[in-house]
């Protein structure tokens, strides 16, 4: 293992910094960290795991950038918690069990359909709460299934984690985005935790660059959670849905 020289020491440091504002925001920042991990010399195997434990503070620092978003959501952050957990558990053993082409393969059509069926939230909602009377709670078992798969990504491969729960949880529930958004954090902050756990125990995660990740992915997780707590729903939407296609695009070259 060689040692991190102050050069590769900044590329990771900027590279955290935008990872950690933009998966606060809306998700995606894996591909700006990954690549980063692989430009100073390490394996994709190790790039992954070392990413997941790097960015974690980011997704804690996004959290409490949305705590007041978070007020009220405890039930639903349990229920939801206990779904994208499981998942992650079962990415985990997937990540190290399986070679990853296969489900990567998939996962640019996936945050796609993602981005497709955010733009078309509202309308979607709309249509449900008109079929349902305006409540959507008596429908909680696709939406604990569809974050269940969610965790599995989120530890199996992870980018643009946030454009798919914000996705799925935008339509099911009948909420405002920004609460939705809060939501979507704390579950990807849930998922990155068990991960990194499991990574630091039993895969070759490199920890001086993942300690650079940290610091940097914290600073930025905060910032970007507090600047995109400010704004108009629509707005947000149309941010996410410009990474999202951003990030699909990247992973199909």
């Amino acid at each position: 293992m060689t040692a991190l020289t102050p050069a590769h020491g900044a590329l990771l440091a900027v590279a955290g910094a935008v990872a950690g504002a933009v998966n606060a925001v809306a998700g995606g920042g894996s591909l700006l960290s990954f690549p980063a991990l692989l430009a100073v010399g390490l394996s994709p195997l190790a790039a992954n795991v070392t990413n997941t434990v790097g960015l974690l503070p980011g997704y804690l620092g996004g959290m409490v950038a949305y705590r007041g978003e978070l007020a009220g959501q405890r039930q639903r952050v349990l229920e939801l918690g206990v779904a994208v957990a499981i998942g992650a558990a079962l990415g985990c053993a997937l990540l190290l069990l399986t070679p990853a082409a296969a489900f990567s393969a998939v996962a640019p059509y996936l945050v796609l359909t993602a981005c497709a069926l955010l733009a078309a939230q509202p309308r979607l909602s709309a249509a449900l709460r008109r079929r349902d009377g305006g409540d959507l709670r008596h429908r909680p078992w696709p939406l604990r299934a569809a974050v269940l798969l969610g965790g599995i990504y989120a530890s199996y491969f992870g980018a643009a984690v946030g454009v798919l729960l914000l996705a799925v949880m935008g339509v099911l529930l009948n909420d405002s985005l920004q609460r939705v958004n809060a939501v979507k954090t704390t579950l990807s902050s849930i998922a990155t935790v068990l991960g990194a756990a499991v990574y630091l125990l039993l895969a070759p995660v490199h920890l001086p660059e993942a300690g650079v990740l940290m610091v940097s992915s914290l600073v930025g997780g905060r910032v970007g959670g507090g600047l995109a707590r400010k704004l108009p729903d629509r707005v947000l939407r149309g941010l996410v849905l410009v990474v999202g296609v951003g990030v699909a695009g990247r992973l199909l070259l």
